[in-house]
């Protein structure tokens, strides 16, 4: 009769929908998995587009169609590299950010990925929250280099010349915030020396420059110094790395030379827009990690001055929340605006 009361008032009906909502709620949870293989395994259904935020030529677009290639042969998908270069890559990472979330969309980033947000006001788009990371796909060595003839043999030449001279020695840049101007503007912060900044239009007339003797030292990404290291007209002193480049084996780092430690690499990289289901990201990190590996890919990038990384996506997100917070200080420290 008490069972009958209680289910009277209510309390058996009560319990019921409870247990109903909790069964669904278990379904759910159980289907999860389900779910998540099947959008690993629909997706790619239609085209990838890899925007590249870059004109056509050098790396970033190099490694734009290496990947894509490969990935149009393993999955049967086209894959189109879409070159939206323009207001320091501002134009493309925009095409990006503003993109559906579904993995067919991603943007090859790189160091001004990094440094942007804080030599801009005007970015439209939010850098730490706009993307997801898929993986890291390539280092290049940051090479300290001079001309041929110089009297700076190694690092502590040059450090000795610049605290002796303070401001005297020049070094030449492919532009304020280019990764060369802020590798030497963080190698000054280190070694409480300064030097004369010669900013020019692009790296490549500063190498020119360089190599004449008209300035005294550069910092330089590997892939543009390498062609004239290799014809005698620059001498590598150190790199400013984590560890020597393999495509340089004798030139130790900057902190084996007997300056400070300092890792200024450049890099390159996939995202994705924020919000891209996490089995779609993990899908395309396992199957560029894969391209990375393969042979005819690593030479490719040694071709180009450029070592191959690969790893995880949280390996990745470490390193780009490295960046963002290493070249936030530096920049605000030094005043560094291109606006």
């Amino acid at each position: 009769m008490k069972d009958k009361r209680a289910c009277a008032a209510g309390a058996c009906g009560a319990s019921r929908r409870r247990f109903g909502r909790y069964a669904a709620g278990a379904a759910v949870l159980a289907a999860l998995p389900w779910t998540v293989a099947a959008q690993e395994t629909a997706f790619p259904s239609k085209p990838i587009r890899i925007v590249v935020p870059f004109p056509p030529g050098g790396f970033n677009d190099t490694l734009a169609r290496l990947v894509g290639k490969e990935l149009q042969q393993a999955w049967g998908q086209p894959v189109v590299v879409d070159n939206k270069a323009g207001a320091a890559t501002i134009i493309g990472t925009q095409a990006v950010a503003s993109a559906a979330p579904d993995g067919y969309t991603m943007l090859v980033a790189a160091f001004g990925f990094a440094t942007n947000p804080w030599v801009r006001n005007d970015l439209p788009y939010d850098t730490a929250k706009a993307f997801a990371p898929v993986i890291l796909a390539a280092r290049s060595a940051t090479v300290l280099a001079t001309y041929a003839d110089s009297p700076y043999k190694t690092v502590p030449d040059v450090l000795a010349a610049a605290k002796a001279n303070p401001g005297k020695l020049n070094y030449g840049t492919a532009g304020v915030a280019a990764s060369n101007h802020l590798a030497m503007v963080l190698f000054q912060e280190l070694t409480h020396t300064t030097l004369n900044h010669v900013p020019y239009k692009g790296g490549s007339p500063a190498l020119t420059d360089l190599a004449s003797g008209r300035l005294d030292v550069s910092f330089d990404l590997l892939p543009n110094a390498m062609p004239f290291i290799q014809a005698g007209k620059l001498r590598a002193l150190a790199v400013a790395d984590r560890k020597r480049s393999p495509l340089m084996p004798d030139v130790p780092t900057v902190e084996e030379a007997g300056g400070p430690k300092i890792d200024v690499p450049g890099w390159h990289g996939f995202v994705v827009p924020a919000g891209t289901p996490p089995a779609i990201v993990a899908k395309l990190n396992r199957e560029i990690n894969r391209i990375l590996r393969l042979p005819h890919i690593r030479e490719e990038f040694q071709k180009q001055g450029v070592t191959p990384e690969g790893g995880s996506v949280d390996e990745f997100r470490t390193f780009i929340d490295g960046q963002l917070a290493l070249w936030k200080g530096v920049i605000e420290r030094n005043g560094i605006r291109v606006d």
